[in-house]
């Protein structure tokens, strides 16, 4: 067994991971405060990325402030979309909701494609070093950026939620709408700050992934990668979306390592996560970290 192999694989695992768990959290953030689970997670990342990379190649801006202008026009994006969409559907179905979000994503994917094309971009360099040397291992030095800044930004928004009226306010919503609008919580400002961070964090995950990957409409998969990492953790944990995240992310690189080692498949990669889901669910069917729901008949 090749150890050096498999650690490179790990700390990639924990990195990307740590970027599993970001995204994830906007999952759970929408799902806490709305009921509503957001599949256009992934279109959101794809716009971050499409608007720092026009900003930075076709308007020569720096990367600050082309990213301070990505997470601004992002924040706005997802305000813009829970007024416009999303909030004369309040007291209709779920699903309702849910299917609307489906065809953001179409609607995205069409509207991307129309207005960049279809041909891959790489991004223009924004870091003077590309690889960092780290415990001996080479490492994609935006990926090893972006996990200190992804850390600072969960503790961030633990303190966010345990300290500040909005994030005590989002706390309320999440517990019950009619409660926390009884105590004077305005749900539809809930709602719409939700959906802004849940946008902005997105699109800053897409551009980190863009930096390394390049940016093309298939950037916008991830957010079904992330998928597992919510359910894994819990629909409605924001704990639980990190751990669920930085799991999914460490065995998707433990299966491509045993799949190039040993097995030879050559889909490993993929589908692990989903087989582990699966299993998990079978055993607790709420995640890891889901509340359980108690009915009473």
């Amino acid at each position: 067994m090749r150890w050096d192999l498999l650690s490179l694989f790990l700390v990639n695992g924990l990195i990307v991971g740590v970027l599993y768990g970001l995204v994830a959290m906007c999952f759970v953030l929408i799902y806490k405060a709305s009921r509503v689970v957001n599949f256009a997670q992934g279109e959101l990342m794809l716009i971050g990325a499409w608007v720092c990379w026009s900003a930075l190649a076709q308007y020569g801006l720096s990367f600050p402030v082309a990213f301070l202008f990505t997470v601004a026009f992002s924040a706005l994006l997802g305000v813009a979309i829970q007024l416009v969409v999303l909030r004369p559907l309040i007291g209709e179905p779920l699903i309702s909701m849910i299917m609307v979000t489906v065809g953001l994503s179409v609607f995205f994917q069409a509207v991307l494609k129309w207005i960049f094309g279809v041909a891959p971009q790489s991004f223009p360099p924004v870091l003077s070093v590309q690889k960092i040397s780290f415990l001996g291992m080479e490492v994609e030095a935006a990926y090893l950026a972006s996990s200190g800044a992804a850390i600072v930004l969960l503790a961030g928004f633990a303190y966010f939620f345990k300290v500040s009226k909005l994030g005590l306010a989002m706390r309320a919503t999440a517990f019950n709408q009619q409660v926390a609008q009884s105590l004077g919580v305005s749900v539809r400002h809930v709602f719409a700050l939700a959906w802004a961070i849940s946008a902005f964090v997105s699109a800053m995950a897409g551009i980190v992934i863009a930096l390394v990957n390049g940016v093309s409409a298939g950037l916008s998969a991830f957010g079904i990668k992330v998928f597992p990492a919510v359910i894994l953790g819990g629909l409605d944990s924001i704990v639980g979306a990190v751990i669920g995240g930085i799991v999914i992310g460490v065995l998707e690189n433990v299966a491509e390592y045993v799949d190039g080692q040993y097995l030879h498949w050559g889909n490993l990669y993929t589908i692990a996560p989903f087989y582990v889901l699966v299993i998990i669910l079978m055993i607790k069917p709420y995640g890891l970290f889901g509340s359980r729901d108690i009915e009473r008949l």
